[in-house]
């Protein structure tokens, strides 16, 4: 193939569905788009789209394009990353991916690494899916649990994190205060919308108390936390911020079983890099002051 610019265009309108989103995102007018498919087709003597009053939609054909011109993308992003980490600086782009509910603790972390390194610029990345280390979407992960990872990640332990269950003052002045699980009928709670879930407070929770008892569930760590505090129910919360609220009644002290293992996850083609490096000792070094207050 001669110009891997009509693959590449085609992949971004494959992938957005239309010819002036593939522009935006290629920096190129809309045109040259629709020039670069028609030129690729015609090498091809194939139709990869079937144009439509909505957009474009790949054919078999395009369908088949699209998952090759993906993988060279992901690879191509993966070696990027690779030789950008390869520095003997602490400088450039730092990528930091996060279970959701910590950007609370991980920011000030971030923060002060950029004082003592002005030349790096964070990107802190949370989201409900697993980033790919392999393919150079993060150069660390803060993660929880004890999944299985894959066999190129370096995988080491932050820091264990203290849940227990609280209510809100304005809850128990309502309807009470129950002193074990024994007294749980009657009661409303917060809890986590998924079903499948690695936090094992919230596995404990769903196990413990009926379906119809969960007034309030959600998929965001903060909205979870905040309908506790403003009386939804019963929830949990990471002691270390519960402590620090006057508002809020524990209503079950935290338990082993309920804690949960934060691991800090490197790609091993990345994780001996000065950047990478020195960004996990300061990370280290800041999670002692976590456990103290958890």
């Amino acid at each position: 193939m001669e110009n891997w610019d009509e693959i590449r265009t085609a992949f971004q309108v494959a992938r957005l569905g239309t010819v002036s989103g593939a522009a935006e995102v290629l920096g190129v007018h809309h045109a040259t788009v629709i020039r670069h498919i028609d030129a690729l087709e015609k090498r091809l003597g194939v139709k990869l789209f079937q144009r439509h009053a909505r957009g474009y939609t790949p054919t078999e054909s395009g369908r088949d394009l699209l998952a090759v011109a993906q993988t060279t993308e992901e690879q191509f992003a993966h070696l990027v990353s690779r030789i950008k980490g390869q520095g003997e600086t602490v400088a450039g782009e730092l990528v930091v991916t996060s279970i959701s509910g910590i950007g609370d603790l991980l920011t000030p972390v971030m923060v002060s690494f950029q004082d003592k390194f002005p030349d790096v610029r964070v990107r802190f990345l949370t989201d409900m899916r697993v980033f790919r280390l392999d393919y150079g979407e993060a150069h660390v992960a803060i993660r929880a649990g004890n999944g299985p990872e894959e066999p190129d990640n370096v995988v080491q332990p932050l820091t264990r994190m203290q849940a227990a269950l609280y209510a809100a003052r304005s809850y128990v002045d309502r309807h009470g205060r129950p002193k074990s699980e024994a007294e749980f009928a009657g009661h409303r709670f917060v809890c986590t919308d998924a079903e499948v879930t690695r936090a094992p407070f919230h596995r404990w929770l769903r196990a413990t108390v009926h379906p119809d008892q969960i007034a309030y569930a959600a998929t965001e760590a903060t909205a979870l936390e905040q309908a506790v505090r403003q009386g939804a129910g019963i929830g949990f919360m990471m002691s270390f911020r519960a402590l620090e609220d006057p508002d809020l009644v524990e209503i079950l002290p935290a338990r082993a079983e309920w804690e949960s293992q934060l691991r800090i996850v490197t790609h091993v083609d990345l994780h001996r890099t000065r950047k990478v490096q020195a960004f996990l000792v300061h990370l280290k070094d800041a999670a002692k002051d976590w456990k103290s207050c958890g």
